[in-house]
């Protein structure tokens, strides 16, 4: 099984990932700012940050996926994309990297616009939709040889709406996911889920894909 790391480990996405990893079985390492209080049993927690790129490389050897679920909002808002292209500079061409970004690169329709691009989009969130683009558009022009995926989570996703694990989800490759009410939703929980199946069995190689209900 693949030996995966989840930098931010201890947000909102990043420890949803972690729990489902350590339900499935994997050896997990979750790199965090703090160690946190209260922990997964099975979990290797370990001190580290995006802003110390050398340090967090050192931490991260032996590791086969890492998966960066840090937002690029407060302190890290304009540091997340530099910081992770360096760190898909250091890491082996081995190591295959995994990247939660936000709904706002998903394509309202199949060649259409995006949703970043849209009147209704919420102006504060612009910053931070448009820097996790801009992560997406560096793993795409990468020629390092690094396999990557990376997720679009619905519309509604987020710690003030959790909702629960379901264990489904459905994948809309580069369009937003909706359901007939035009409603957009996934838990963290099954975010998680779509992330570790995407692991497990790799259907989306050097993609983005986006997930819903």
């Amino acid at each position: 099984m693949p030996r995966i790391a989840v930098i931010g480990g201890t947000g909102y996405a990043g420890s949803h990932i972690v729990a489902e990893g350590v339900r499935r079985g994997h050896t997990v390492v979750s790199v965090a700012r703090t160690v946190p209080s209260e922990r997964v049993e099975g979990v290797t927690y370990i001190e580290g940050t995006l802003l110390d790129v050398p340090s967090l490389a050192a931490e991260l050897q032996g590791v086969d996926v890492v998966v960066s679920a840090v937002p690029a909002r407060g302190d890290m808002e304009g540091a997340v994309r530099s910081n992770v292209a360096d760190l898909v500079a250091v890491l082996p061409e081995t190591v295959r990297i995994g990247v939660i970004g936000g709904a706002g690169g998903s394509l309202i329709a199949p060649g259409g616009e995006r949703l970043v691009d849209q009147p209704s989009f919420t102006e504060e969130y612009k910053p931070e939709a448009l820097e996790a683009i801009g992560i997406l558009e560096d793993l795409q022009t990468d020629d390092r040889g690094h396999d990557w995926f990376y997720v679009h989570p619905a519309g509604g996703f987020g710690a003030w709406n959790p909702g629960e694990r379901t264990g489904s989800y459905r994948d809309g490759g580069d369009v937003l996911v909706t359901d007939e009410d035009g409603e957009s939703f996934i838990s963290g929980a099954d975010l998680a889920v779509a992330v570790l199946d995407e692991i497990e069995n790799p259907r989306h190689s050097r993609e983005r894909f986006t997930v819903g209900y």
